[in-house]
């Protein structure tokens, strides 16, 4: 079965390493200032002249409260009148960008992210979609796959009547967990009566899909009170899981600091908070879609990885991997072709770009072959745990066991450690290695070696 996963303690002890996500191939990490304004025109043309379908990511970076552990491109006020500015700059970019496409370009997938998407009002939220509808070819039939992210402490009845109204069909909630004392330890009180809801609420407005954040690692959990949170969660019956591994730097983003490390469960704790969930989730009929992912039988995801159309990019596993995806808003990150680009991360310079009639694109990377030919080897690693050398031969006129000559001593370890099994033809992640697929994809990211590990997290 695709979603059969072995534990082994072992394994995961010694393939536990830092490394990417490989929402993208090569990685954010690897983008530079080169690219920018000129590069992404370049890419519209060229997406216009294929007429191929768009995937468009909306960033509303507005948060009313901090949750410290969160990583995320945001910005904490209390004042709602913040949004009002940055809207009408967004407003600007969507303008700019769809002055260089095709009205026939139809919009497949649709996703408001943050932040928080809800921090904007409903007066707010309807004029976004009114410009995202005149300016982009969204589709009026509710066959495209059209998702916002909610905080239940800031959606209520009238908000999910009103986001389906506008066309929505998709929800993702974070939860996170729902012990008071975890709660409290990283600022985010959230009771399971908002978020149950929220999901009714959903439910009763035909909303076609409904995936639940939770994040395991986290201050003052344990074991035995996150395996309370995954079982009132699994009786919520939410379509998708996502299940992340909570990676504390400090370091790196300033609210974590206000996490006590001594409120952080050992290692050994997080694994077996981990073990737990996968056994609750799968006895209760979940399957493994891979890198923290779970799904119902019958949700796209796991129909599309059962049918090998399966893929992956910034939005996370997807099945519109066949889209231009076009990121508005700060921070986003667009990848149309061969070309991935980032609008700035820094919300005055993306204001002030679009106040001078310019987009804020400041960052990216252009794909050379070499990075195509690896990122399909990646994608079809992380999204199926399965490689055909003669597809790949194929498609890139290559030799495999000769391109990849060097890799093979650590893929024949990998064989010998149940990783993976090897042969002259393809590559299989076996049930103990699925889990550990990531460090899989990482013995062929050709700029892993010179990248500092620290800025990603751990794989478990």
């Amino acid at each position: 079965m695709l979603d059969a996963i072995r534990w082994d303690t072992d394994l995961i002890r010694r393939y536990d390493l830092a490394g990417p996500r490989y929402t993208s191939y090569p990685t954010a990490v690897q983008f530079d200032s080169q690219v920018g304004t000129f590069d992404l025109f370049h890419a519209l043309r060229d997406s216009r002249k294929a007429l191929r379908p768009l995937s468009l990511y909306v960033h509303v970076p507005f948060c009313a409260n901090i949750c410290y552990y969160c990583a995320c491109n945001k910005v904490i006020t209390k004042d709602r009148g913040r949004a009002l500015p940055y809207l009408q700059r967004l407003e600007q970019e969507i303008q700019l960008i769809a002055c260089h496409l095709d009205p026939a370009q139809k919009v497949e997938q649709l996703h408001f992210g943050g932040g928080t998407p809800t921090f904007l009002s409903h007066d707010e939220l309807r004029q976004l979609m009114a410009r995202l509808r005149k300016h982009f070819n969204l589709l009026d039939n509710d066959s495209g796959d059209y998702g916002i992210e909610i905080d239940p402490r800031e959606a209520d009845w009238s908000t999910m009547g009103l986001l389906r109204e506008l066309g929505f069909n998709r929800v993702s909630i974070g939860l996170q967990d729902l012990d008071p004392a975890v709660q409290r330890a990283v600022n985010r009180l959230q009771s399971l009566e908002e978020t149950r809801a929220v999901i009714d609420a959903a439910r009763t407005l035909q909303f076609r899909s409904i995936n639940i954040d939770l994040i395991y690692g986290l201050p003052k959990q344990t074991p035995e009170n996150f395996a309370r949170t995954v079982d009132e969660v699994i009786s919520l019956q939410p379509d998708r899981l996502s299940v992340f591994n909570y990676a504390h730097l400090p370091e790196r983003f300033m609210p974590q600091r206000r996490i006590n490390s001594n409120d952080l469960p050992a290692p050994a704790q997080k694994l077996e908070m981990l073990q737990r969930t996968i056994e609750q989730l799968t006895a209760a009929g979940y399957r493994y879609i891979g890198m923290d992912h779970f799904a119902l039988p019958d949700d796209e995801l796991a129909i599309a990885q059962e049918e090998s159309t399966l893929q992956r990019n910034f939005q996370g596993y997807t099945t519109h991997g066949h889209c231009d995806l076009i990121g508005l808003g700060v921070s986003a990150i667009s990848q149309i072709g061969d070309l991935y680009c980032q609008n700035s991360s820094d919300l005055t310079q993306y204001q002030n770009a679009l106040a001078s009639a310019q987009l804020a694109t400041n960052r990216g990377l252009v794909c050379n072959a070499d990075d195509r030919l690896r990122r399909a080897v990646i994608q079809q690693l992380i999204c199926h745990f399965d490689l055909e050398f003669a597809e790949i031969e194929q498609a890139f006129n290559i030799d495999f066991r000769g391109y990849f000559g060097e890799l093979w001593p650590q893929l024949q370890d990998m064989a010998k450690d149940g990783l993976i099994e090897l042969d002259n033809e393809r590559i299989t992640v076996l049930p103990a290695g699925r889990l550990l697929v990531r460090s899989v994809c990482m013995v062929f990211d050709a700029y892993l070696e010179h990248t500092n590990r620290q800025r990603f997290s751990r794989v478990i």
